[in-house]
């Protein structure tokens, strides 16, 4: 047990039978009353945050989490399934422990950490720079770079990114998954 004192960004603790990871937090000594602490918490499942205010002093239970190495295998359509990189075992996850976001660049052989409780893979989460292949995309018009102008593509795994105009089909790109943001080509 630990309690408002103990408190630091990225500790994680056991709220309303989920799991919350501390993004945000404040104490608060207002001029009348008893002291208490704001802070802002992200579910270590979900990924939503809430707001949520603690009298000082008061007790929650800290978990530890462990962050393993899993290596994206493949998908049956329900399930996406990873291989442990430390024994070797195949761990199937909804694609709520993965993330809505992160699917959309989830591609076959992808290294990733997983967050584990007590052996069990809780979430996923993907590396912040990713390399992919472009496959959909229009061609880039010649001369109409005044601007630094861009245009969508579409990368392998699904997401939609804006690319510099001279960013072909077939291309490498290395994007920021969580900005959504093109970085540089890798290789054509």
């Amino acid at each position: 047990m630990a309690d408002t004192s103990d408190f630091r960004n990225g500790m994680v603790i056991e709220l309303d039978s989920g799991l919350y990871s501390i993004i945000y937090f404040q104490h608060v000594k207002p001029g009348k009353g008893g002291a208490f602490v704001r802070t802002k918490l992200k579910s270590v499942m979900t990924g939503a945050v809430l707001d949520r205010t603690f009298r000082a002093g008061e007790r929650v239970q800290e978990v530890r989490l462990v962050r393993r190495p899993l290596q994206y295998s493949y998908s049956d359509g329900h399930l996406y399934y990873f291989m442990d990189m430390e024994t070797y075992e195949m761990v199937p996850l909804s694609g709520g422990a993965v993330g809505e976001d992160q699917l959309r660049y989830l591609t076959e052989n992808l290294e990733c950490e997983g967050l584990t409780r007590d052996r069990d893979v809780l979430s996923v989460e993907l590396p912040q720079f990713v390399e992919q292949r472009v496959v959909e995309t229009e061609p880039g018009v010649r001369g109409d770079t005044a601007q630094g102008a861009t245009k969508p593509a579409r990368l392998e795994a699904g997401a939609v990114v804006q690319v510099p105009l001279f960013i072909e089909r077939g291309d490498v790109v290395r994007v920021d998954r969580t900005e959504d943001k093109y970085l540089e080509r890798v290789s054509s």
